[in-house]
């Protein structure tokens, strides 16, 4: 078995799919201990809003539970652009595990997301002059690697020189412009070391150890059943995509105006937005809900708005059967897997980098779909 821990949902589900794709039974658990049946087996600890305390003590019990299960290796998958909690997860698993050293690479060179003598780079342009500067969790204020994560406290942590020699005591964040440097640095990894990084390079450690059988994606047909959106991000993408389906004369749904302003959403006020909701699912086949507000950058009530949306979201699901369901946003998918209760799920296809679909344990036939806001849908089916 292989084990990864993420800090949310859906980087859970991305390697979860990359296994997959590498032809590995793979389960994304989020509550209890892993089945021991899955060849992947990624643990979501929920933790990148956490306190660094919290996260990290998350994470060690993540290791600790998928060294018991009888993982073979473990990955620390950390988000790409390095928002939440990652120098205190990283050196919580370096702790539980008992290793000295650790190799990061978070870039994702295949999405434009590179890292050049340690400045971080969104394709072509300094990070914090993207819309990443406007996160309103982590806003990304600067280009510099170092200076995205918190300084370790056990550990020291440096930029790659040149150099691929890792010495105890360093976590090393490495440089990478290309699939071809992320092929290269597996190389640099052993058993007394920690690999973490993004989903490239967890890709680029399974095919070095030819870890299960390549297969090609999956052809999935979306055009029969009902299908329900959820999109709790108001990213560039995100807007993107709802205003194209608006003009597709897909329904659409958003939440009230006033919840930008940190109203409160009424019981009454969720029951009549699932309500027109699930009216429109009754006549037609493809429904949108969406946060349809101005980005806000207080993070407390970006926050809310998500709930908000999730919240609308479990009415309609309780209500009215969907089989396929599509979460826009790590948090958004984290709090619908929380509210639904779904405490495990099985990577059944993969339709686009970072875009995984899971099958609900208990009832295999309810798919969800979800990717991180900052992703695109894939453009043949949307």
């Amino acid at each position: 078995m292989i084990g990864v821990i993420a800090d949310d949902l859906t980087g859970a589900a991305e390697l979860g799919a990359i296994g997959w794709r590498h032809g590995l039974r793979s389960e994304i658990v989020r509550l209890g201990k892993p089945s021991r049946v899955a060849d992947l087996v990624c643990m979501d600890t929920d933790s990148r809003a956490s306190e660094p305390e919290e996260a990290a003590k998350r994470a060690a019990m993540a290791a600790k539970l998928l060294r018991a299960a009888g993982a073979k290796w473990i990955y620390k998958k950390v988000d790409s652009v390095l928002r939440g909690q990652v120098t205190a997860e990283v050196e919580a698993v370096m702790k539980q595990l008992k290793l000295q050293r650790a190799l990061l690479l978070p870039a994702n060179p295949s999405l434009g997301r590179t890292i050049r003598n340690g400045e971080y780079f969104l394709r072509g342009r300094p990070l914090h002059k993207t819309e990443f500067a406007q996160d309103p969790h982590f806003p990304r204020r600067s280009s510099q690697v170092l200076r995205l994560v918190k300084v370790p406290e056990t550990f020291s942590m440096r930029v790659a020189d040149g150099g691929r020699s890792l010495t105890d005591g360093i976590i090393l964040v490495a440089d990478a412009e290309s699939p071809a440097d992320l092929a290269s640095w597996t190389g640099s990894c052993d058993a007394q070391m920690l690999p973490a990084g993004g989903a490239e390079f967890f890709n680029a450690l399974l095919a070095a150890g030819n870890q299960g059988r390549t297969t090609g994606a999956e052809e999935t047909n979306f055009s029969a059943g009902k299908e329900f959106f959820i999109v709790g991000t108001s990213t560039q993408a995100a807007r993107k995509f709802v205003a194209a389906e608006r003009r597709k004369k897909t329904p659409v749904f958003s939440l009230p105006q006033e919840l930008a302003w940190g109203a409160t959403f009424s019981a009454a006020a969720v029951a009549a937005v699932a309500a027109r909701v699930n009216d429109s699912l009754a006549g037609g086949s493809r429904v949108i809900l969406s946060v349809g507000l101005p980005q806000v950058r207080a993070a407390d009530v970006a926050g809310r708005l998500s709930g908000h949306v999730v919240r609308v979201a479990e009415q309609v699901l309780r209500q009215t059967r969907i089989d396929k369901i599509f979460a826009e946003g790590g948090a958004t998918a984290a709090e619908l897997v929380r509210r639904m209760g779904w405490a495990r799920l099985e990577v059944v296809r993969e339709l686009a980098p970072g875009v995984a679909t899971l099958a609900v344990e208990g009832d295999k036939t309810v798919l969800l779909t979800i990717k991180p806001g900052s992703y695109l849908w894939p453009a043949k089916w949307t």
